[in-house]
């Protein structure tokens, strides 16, 4: 995964968590339709695509080092926990891999709010 350097590094580590949770939440929804009953799986959809935005923009509130930064990480970290936990009630490798990232992320914006 390619780094962005930021001239703020305090929030790196929580930029590149951001990222590759981005990455997946989109992976993850896009596979879901793709499920034999993804129906089953709309609210798992829909935070997954809740949880993309809000990690790429908070992503790209600390890359300007925003004063809105903590404030977003802090929202960033329910959704992305919210996100993660109804994943994690899906048996699909997809599901389970954005379950982890989304719950390793909410753990780093808690640290950043």
């Amino acid at each position: 995964m390619h780094t962005i350097t930021t001239g703020n590094e305090k929030y790196q580590k929580c930029i590149d968590v951001c990222l590759e949770c981005a990455k997946a939440c989109d992976y993850c929804s896009t596979a879901c339709l793709d499920e034999p009953d993804p129906k089953s799986m709309a609210q798992c959809i829909k935070l997954d695509m809740d949880c993309a935005d809000i990690c790429l923009l908070s992503s790209q509130f600390m890359s300007r080092d925003s004063e809105f930064s903590s404030q977003l990480c802090s929202v960033c970290g329910d959704v992305c926990k919210t996100c993660g936990d109804e994943c994690a009630k899906f048996p699909t490798d997809h599901c389970q891999q954005c379950a982890d990232i989304c719950h390793r992320c909410a753990d780093e914006c808690e640290s950043m709010s």
